[in-house]
């Protein structure tokens, strides 16, 4: 099934949400257009409206990730680097910023540059030209300068209502060529011939707001998979330079040993992968107003995936990747 293009807006100059998957990229999530059953006030907005850029790097001896999440209120940032060859999370950094956008801020869209800035953290993801992206970041035991991309096919625009919130819409891109280093406490390690992507997410969501997930890639093929608050709309399989939709995927695992293998599999048999864990970042909180419950395992997915139910299937071994486990009160 081919995707329609992306519309420019995700917002109609009628003030409706333009809803559904679509290949390509949007310029705007202008929700502050939204008109009709779909409104809301600027005070309302202003602590639902959600936004993150996150950013995966792998390489034949890394992993890592990085995070920007703008919660409206406050913003946050993560990052995390995790050693392949002797399963040894190597670096793993959190760190508020102050109330409001004063710190850091989420752009409008893919396409616009993401920041985080403390006294001792730096981050920034922009864009370059010709469809490239650099993310730069500095932060207490771990650095990295990465150049990316362009994108191995076009990049997945989902949009859809919410259960608790109104709307929400997120881009996710396939594997990018990668380019760069990575440098921690112990070493330096080079990127060059790896695969980025990234997951641009913006949305006006619920109080409460829970999700299972799972992505990797390589130039080849790659999958985005997400099950609860947004269903099926942002699954999505990149194989051949096309992106071709998913229906709802479920995740079987131990959410109390999330360490041991998961089964994932996709409704339409296009997709069944079997994901082993090597380490995983986590992250609880329980603050006051807010709280969160944070695993994302690292490991490696086999099994296999098609392009449709009578498709030959294409075997995944070993294709490197990350799951999640998440629950925000936010």
């Amino acid at each position: 099934m081919t995707l329609p293009c992306a519309p420019e807006r995700v917002v109609g100059a009628d003030g409706l949400p333009q809803l559904g998957r679509f290949a390509g990229v949007t310029q705007a999530f202008d929700w502050h257009l939204l008109a009709g059953e779909h409104a809301r006030s600027s005070l309302w907005r202003r602590f639902h409206h959600k936004k993150w850029h996150y950013v995966s790097l792998v390489s034949d001896q890394v992993m890592a990730a990085v995070a920007i999440v703008d919660l409206g209120w406050t913003t946050t940032c993560f990052a995390y680097a995790f050693d392949r060859n002797d399963s040894d999370m190597m670096a793993n950094f959190s760190q508020d910023g102050l109330p409001g956008r004063l710190s850091a801020g989420v752009g409008e869209h893919a396409g616009a540059p993401s920041w985080f800035r403390t006294r001792r953290t730096q981050i920034s993801i922009e864009p370059l030209q010709g469809g490239r992206y650099r993310l730069l970041l500095r932060c207490p035991y771990l650095e990295i300068d990465a150049e990316f991309g362009p994108p191995i096919g076009p990049l997945l625009l989902a949009t859809g209502p919410v259960a608790g919130g109104v709307l929400h819409g997120t881009q996710k891109s396939p594997g990018m060529p990668l380019s760069g280093e990575v440098r921690t406490f112990r070493d330096a390690y080079c990127l060059d011939g790896g695969v980025a992507s990234f997951d641009y997410s913006n949305g006006l969501l619920a109080r409460e707001t829970s999700w299972r997930w799972a992505s990797a890639h390589n130039l080849e093929l790659g999958f985005n998979l997400q099950s609860g608050y947004f269903g099926a709309n942002e699954n999505a399989l990149w194989i051949d330079g096309q992106v071709l939709p998913l229906a709802p995927a479920h995740f079987i695992f131990d959410p109390h040993d999330p360490m041991q293998r998961w089964h994932i599999f996709t409704e339409d048999d296009q997709l069944e992968l079997f994901f082993t864990p090597d380490g995983a970042r986590r992250q609880n909180r329980n603050l006051l107003f807010a709280a969160s419950r944070y695993i994302q395992p690292v490991g490696y997915f086999s099994g296999w995936v098609r392009g449709g139910p009578e498709q030959p299937k294409r075997i995944v071994t070993q294709l490197a990747g990350v799951t999640e486990d998440h629950y925000s009160r936010w």
